[in-house]
């Protein structure tokens, strides 16, 4: 029941001894179970085993001590007996025979309804279940079993929880259970019929077995039980993998080789390492397309930067662009790069992510992009216009092996685009792809279009510094009691394996880093010196603690234990990375986004739980194969340890499978498959695609057509004749096809081959949205439409349903609902969607949040909310509606500022809250007391406060200073005086009767004496004319204009911006949107417009509208008088046309 380890003196709990002690049984029990109990015992063999138990003096026990055979049957996985155990348990339960009929465990019907109802089935749980399997090896199938709910809730009868079942996967032949797991069916699953999904791995042997079961059996009712047949009839297995690279014996190289002491001077070492000495003259001396896999630690990125220079040594012109997988790395390298190669080379270096978009001449100037993978895509869609990305000469991706993730279908696209863009401008470009050690390297080096050299695939046992990799299975079918059971046997790894080096310990939430934080120092607690992982003197750090802003770090820091996650202020994380990195803290918790991000080696990692809360799925689910690998990578510092140490804390169900995956590598397949339509969607608006031939030819291209032949089964593919395949793939574009159309990207042509692009897929290409948003926005987005209405279809966008609704959110979510002023469906609290609402809600009014999750998520909502509204402008100009268009500009002004279109646009200023308000009003009535500016009346809002002050500090600090420290006034005033008030002038271009050549008239400005007949400009009806508008910024102060708008609550810089909308209030037509970018001094925007066919006067308005501050629009009336038509003025005005088209062409 227990063992015990000689060198560390520690008792470790087994199987038999955890569940002794749960069920509350004596050793001596456990030993007469021991000795009579096994696979093959019959139903009164078990009641004579459990009447010889101790606790059988009292019949109740009975119940106690048949769970425990159960669990002992289940953990030593023999089918037929785990079943036949949990069939007594329940018998006992009920006090019924397993042979009556299930009815009877309703002990208050009468003999007539039960009678009755025998003929039907109604609240006796049952379920039925769908099982699908995709090979991952030829050794290891990942099963996805959908289980949907068939049965009416009833409280009174199940509760108000959930319906709890026990399932397992048995080999009928060699009676053997394969996995086992426990679930809860949830109340509002079964009401609402939505599915449960498990997904876990099972091991399969050659030579094949005909079929295996799964069982899913009710803990509580008897009769309520369902089996599901996995047929290995048709599994076609994958290939075998080919060998590894074996690492040569060679002399390491010198860094002289480089040959030049400008690049040399770049390393702190004087050798390269094995594995870069064995690639280097591929890298260096040639241009042939790379694969390097090797484990994590052996140099990767020098690697990169060898393929680097040999660009700036052959091509000096060209660009490098460097893709890495997280922002994280990509601030990272550029950290790194911003000194080594443009301080040092002189080289430009630029970065390019979703927080970071340079403008287009920095990106044109630059030498070395480094980027991710989105926005690359994002940038390389439109190659045909865009001169720099013609211009790559190489392409470098790290971590290429990431392919297989979520986010890996955006590498597929942007590899297989560079060679459709090389095979078709027949300049070559060179791909290099980084990645730790691949079961399948072969096929992604045939994708890459690399022969007999370039692929280098190392095993991942040539690590610079071995690793020892312990793995401990924990039992427990609930997540949290599982992960609190493993703070112990962490505490004793630490004590074990690293009691004075750097301990990494990765957890799954932010959550999870205090409570683990808070269980180890309860066990430091007890020992001689509890502050033992502390190396720095208790002063020193307790300054350190004084400036730490979260209260559970400061408690955690004085013993020695850092904890890094998403939810720490950025000065805290700096902190704690500080202390880690020189040794002064010994351990560090961290989420598992670390171990991608920052390089912190450590001597021990412990990876504490291997899955993690899926808000989407609201379940726990496995992290990827390739993070835990990262995690354990982390163990052993080169230039400290001569091994490193890696221990595994995982549920039991799953230790096998990370002991076989842990050491052999992990197989790469394609995910592109959900994802295609979106990217089909890109290429047919770029014009790449035009038909559904080259549909095909393009799928040709990616990695998952490699992948398809390799490994059908996985792809649901039935055989690999070249009739399957073809009709696969064409199903599949059909299918992808048919998708775009109902999302009105793509129009279908008559002879169902041709395709064109419609508005709609160019608006979701050019701004990187799913195709299913594009159909909401159509389907929902109406001529007029209030605020409230269009902030409920932007959080309805499809990319917001990966923001993470974690465990019991939606309480807070409910909580929060309650204090905000918009109204949500009160059903959808646990919705990704509803969440986004409400954190945009808070936003704007400036609501408490109910912890720093919120922040982060709140941050992640903003971060593409300006996106997906310039979407939403696009098809609202698209359809000509006035109303709504402007709506949709102020809900971005409201974005960026942080409050309501309703809130006077004085409350942007800093520190100005509602209660200040009354200082401005009762300005005006002080105003005959002095003479400043020139406009009398209330102070409502911005521009009425800039032209009071009219450019005097002076004003401004008599008007607020009683309520507001000085330090506050010099913030509100550098802010107002930063505001870009703009100066409009208009004049028509065109061509009118008489007049020999193109003029341009002057329209009057608004303040002129407006019906007068003077004002009327004459135009001829149905034809083009041009609307020339000047803007002049006033600009408030001297210093060189920055162009970021100045937006506190708005998460990352954003450039000051204008939308120039033109329209017909009357008709509520919209007539042209133009977006212009900074003001510095003086800009001239063209708008170009048709006249109305019908003669007549009429009106039309220019609404200047900010697109980062609220309160500064301006909108200004072109009276325009409509004569006859004339055909010479519209002949000239089509001539001018077609010649400047072709001027452009």
């Amino acid at each position: 029941m227990i063992r015990f380890e000689e060198r560390t003196g520690y008792f470790a709990s087994t199987d038999l001894g955890r569940t002794a002690s749960h069920f509350y049984i004596r050793y001596n029990t456990m030993e007469t179970f021991n000795e009579h109990f096994n696979s093959q015992r019959t139903e009164a063999d078990i009641l004579t085993v459990v009447s010889k138990a101790e606790e059988f003096e009292q019949l109740k026990n009975a119940a106690r001590i048949v769970r425990a055979l159960f669990e002992i049957a289940l953990r030593k996985r023999w089918p037929a007996m785990t079943y036949r155990l949990l069939t007594l348990c329940k018998v006992i339960d009920k006090r019924l025979w397993g042979f009556a009929h299930p009815l009877r465990q309703f002990p208050n019907l009468s003999h007539v309804v039960l009678n009755r109802l025998e003929e039907k089935k109604l609240t006796i749980p049952s379920i039925t279940m769908e099982a699908s399997i995709q090979p991952i090896t030829r050794t290891v199938l990942r099963v996805r079993l959908v289980v949907t709910p068939d049965f009416r809730w009833n409280d009174q009868v199940h509760g108000s929880v959930g319906e709890p079942w026990w399932l397992w996967v048995e080999d009928p032949i060699n009676d053997h259970i394969y996995h086992s797991e426990y679930f809860l069916l949830q109340k509002k699953q079964v009401v609402s019929g939505e599915p449960q999904h498990l997904v876990f791995t099972i091991p399969i042997f050659e030579p094949l077995p005909s079929q295996y079961y799964i069982k899913a059996v009710s803990d509580r009712w008897l009769g309520a039980e369902a089996v599901c047949i996995i047929n290995f009839q048709n599994l076609i297995l994958p290939e075998r993998h080919p060998p590894h690279t074996e690492l040569l014996d060679l002399q390491p190289l010198p860094v002289t080789a480089l040959g030049n002491p400008e690049y040399e001077s770049l390393y702190k070492f004087t050798h390269f390492n094995p594995i870069q000495t064995q690639i280097f003259h591929t890298l260096y001396h040639t241009d042939t397309n790379v694969l390097l896999g090797a484990p994590t630690g052996s140099g990767k990125t020098i690697a990169a930067e060898l393929a680097m220079f040999r660009v700036f040594n052959k091509y000096p012109s060209a660009k490098v662009v460097y893709i890495a997988p997280l922002k994280a790395l990509v601030r990272e390298r550029i950290e790194d790069w911003k000194v080594r190669i443009e301080e040092k080379l002189a080289k430009r270096v630029v970065e390019l992510t979703g927080d970071v978009t340079p403008d287009v001449r920095a990106i044109a100037q630059a030498d070395l992009i480094v980027t991710t993978p989105e926005k690359w895509d994002g940038v390389s869609r439109s190659w045909q216009n865009r001169s720099y990305v013609q211009k790559v000469a190489i392409l470098i991706i790290d971590e290429i092996h990431l392919l297989g993730e979520d986010r890996g279908p955006v590498l597929e696209v942007i590899v297989s685009r560079t060679n459709f863009i090389s095979s078709h401008t027949s300049k070559k470009v060179r791909v290099v792809g980084l990645s730790t050690a691949l079961a399948n390297a072969r096929d992604l080096a045939d994708w890459l279009g690399i022969g007999k050299v370039g692929l280098f695939n190392f095993r991942p046992s040539v690590r610079p510094v071995p690793l020892e990799v312990h793995i401990h299975g924990f039992p427990g079918q609930h997540y949290c009691p599982r992960m609190a059971s493993m703070n112990k046997p962490t505490f004793q790894a630490i004590r074990s394996h690293s009691p004075a080096k750097p301990v990494l310990i990765f957890v799954s939430s932010r959550r999870q880093t205090r409570l683990t934080a808070l269980d180890l120092i309860a066990f430091l607690a007890t020992e001689d010196n509890p502050k033992q992982w502390l190396h720095q003197d208790e002063r020193e750090i307790e300054d350190i603690i004084a400036t730490v802003r979260d209260s559970n770090l400061k408690l955690t820091l004085a013993f020695g234990i850092g904890m890094h996650h998403a939810g720490l202020h950025e000065r805290d994380r700096k902190t704690v990375e500080e202390l880690f990195v020189n040794c002064k803290i010994q351990v560090l918790i961290a989420t598992s986004t670390l171990a991608w991000g920052v390089n912190f080696p450590a001597h021990l990692v412990v990876v504490k739980g291997t899955e993690y809360y899926d808000g989407k799925s609201r379940r726990y689910v496995d992290y990827p194969i390739t993070d835990v690998l990262q995690m354990m990578g982390r163990a052993g510092r080169p230039q400290f340890d001569d091994q490193g140490k890696a221990v595994i804390l995982v549920h039991d169900i799953k230790k096998d499978f990370y002991k076989k995956f842990l050491y052999e590598p992990f197989p790469v397949e394609s995910s592109l498959l959900a994802v295609l339509s979106d990217h089909l969607n890109a290429e047919v608006a770029a014009g790449t695609i035009s038909s559904k031939q080259d549909a095909m030819d393009y799928i040709t291209w990616t990695y998952f057509f490699r992948r398809l032949v390799m490994n059908p089964s996985y792809y649901s593919l039935e055989d690999i004749s070249h009739e399957s395949v073809n009709k696969y793939l064409s199903g599949l574009v059909e299918r992808s096809l048919r998708d775009l159309e109902c999302s009105y990207c793509i129009e279908i042509k008559e002879d169902d081959r041709t395709v064109e692009p419609l508005t709609y897929g160019r608006i979701a290409s050019y701004y990187y949205l799913k195709h299913q948003t594009i159909r909401v926005f159509k389907e929902r987005i109406k001529a007029e439409l209030p605020i409230q209405e269009l902030l409920s279809i932007l959080t309805d966008a499809e990319e917001y349903a990966e923001l993470p609704v974690r465990h019991n959110e939606d309480q807070l979510n409910s909580q929060m609902a309650q204090q905000l002023p918009l109204q949500v469906n009160p059903h959808s609290f646990d919705s990704a969607h509803t969440k986004a609402h409400l954190l945009l809600q808070a936003h704007f009014s400036h609501a408490q949040l109910p912890c720093s999750d919120y922040t982060t998520d709140t941050k992640t909502v903003l971060d593409n909310a300006i996106r997906i509204c310039q979407a939403m402008l696009d098809v609202a100009a698209n359809e000509g509606w006035l109303v709504t268009a402007i709506s949709i500009c102020n809900l971005v002004q409201m974005i960026v500022q942080g409050r309501w279109l309703h809130d006077s646009s004085l409350l942007t200023l800093p520190h100005v809250e509602q209660h200040h308000l009354h200082l401005f009003r009762k300005w005006a009535n002080q105003k005959t007391l002095r003479d400043s500016g020139s406009f009398s009346g209330p102070i409502e809002g911005l521009p009425e406060l800039l032209a009071v002050c009219g450019g005097k500090e002076s004003v401004f600090t008599a008007m607020v200073h009683p309520e507001f420290h000085p330090s506050q006034i010099v913030q509100i005033w550098s802010f107002l005086t930063h505001l870009p008030v703009l100066e409009v002038q208009m004049s028509l271009k065109g061509w009118w009767e008489h007049s020999q050549e193109q003029t341009e008239r002057p329209l009057p400005a608004a303040g002129d004496h407006l019906r007068g007949d003077s004002s009327w400009l004459d135009v001829h009806a149905d034809q083009e004319y041009v609307l020339h508008v000047s803007l002049r910024r006033l600009s408030q102060h001297k210093r060189k204009q920055d162009s970021k708008a100045q937006a506190p609550r708005f998460p990352k810089v954003k450039d000051e911006g204008w939308f120039l909308v033109l329209g017909e209030v009357d008709r509520k037509e919209l007539l042209a949107v133009k977006r212009v970018g900074f003001v510095r001094s003086h800009t001239s925007v063209s708008v170009a417009f048709y006249t109305p066919e019908k003669t007549g006067r009429c009106i039309y308005t220019l609404y200047v509208m900010s697109d980062s501050y609220l309160g500064l629009d301006q909108q200004y009336d072109i009276y325009l008088n409509v004569t006859a038509a004339s055909i010479a003025a519209q002949v000239n005005t089509e001539m001018v046309d077609s010649v400047t088209e072709l001027s452009f062409n």
